[in-house]
């Protein structure tokens, strides 16, 4: 029953962080969080530890949980971390992706070019886009075959959504569209230099934006 209980609670708030429910740096008080959601402390905290998990909050030492701040080092590493790691693997998949990959990414693309990436009537940036970009993403380095860098990528996706979230939300007008467009291109034509180099450039938008 409290796996079931924690397990609804980290999903609501992490739909609320990444909804921006909560401003950058603000705390997350479990008591509070508690009486809201009806829950025991315990619940909360055990929910509050998944978001740590997910890169969605922050445990302070004897000060509880809270929001990342938008100034942290943190987004700057992944976006140097993200920028070390997928251009190579990305060069790995133009290399030795086939036909089957050239579909996928092909297939990934359209579904991404083909979804709102904000939800109606608001600035919030869309389930189904977040979903459809990472699977865009992943699909081009696919074609590596390397296990080990796929894993890399999914860890660094996760730990940075929240940045891709606020990055989204602050910059309404940046073009996604030809952004991913230019980067199916450069990949399905085999050109590994401009697709790293295109790829570079859009992990770096998105972390300055932030500022």
């Amino acid at each position: 029953m409290k796996e079931m209980l924690s397990g609804r609670v980290y999903a609501t708030l992490r739909e609320a962080v990444l909804r921006g429910d909560f401003a950058p740096g603000e705390a997350l008080k479990p008591q509070e969080l508690a009486a809201a959601h009806g829950v025991s402390l315990a619940v909360v905290r055990e929910a509050l530890v998944r978001l740590v998990g997910d890169g969605l909050a922050d445990r302070l030492t004897n000060r509880g949980f809270a929001v990342p701040a938008l100034s942290d080092r943190r987004w700057q590493d992944i976006a140097e971390a993200r920028r070390a790691l997928e251009p190579a693997a990305l060069r790995l998949a133009i290399a030795r992706g086939d036909l089957e990959w050239e579909t996928r990414v092909r297939a990934a693309h359209h579904q991404l070019s083909r979804t709102p990436a904000y939800r109606p009537g608001d600035d919030q940036v869309s389930p189904e886009w977040s979903r459809a970009h990472h699977d865009f993403h992943r699909a081009l380095l696919e074609g590596s075959g390397n296990a080990v860098f796929l894993e890399m990528f999914d860890r660094l996706w996760l730990a940075g959504e929240l940045a891709r979230q606020w990055s989204t939300r602050r910059a309404p007008d940046r073009d996604h569209l030809t952004e991913h467009r230019q980067l199916e291109e450069a990949a399905l034509a085999r050109d590994a230099d401009l697709a790293a180099t295109l790829l570079e450039r859009h992990v770096s938008l998105t972390v300055e934006n932030l500022s």
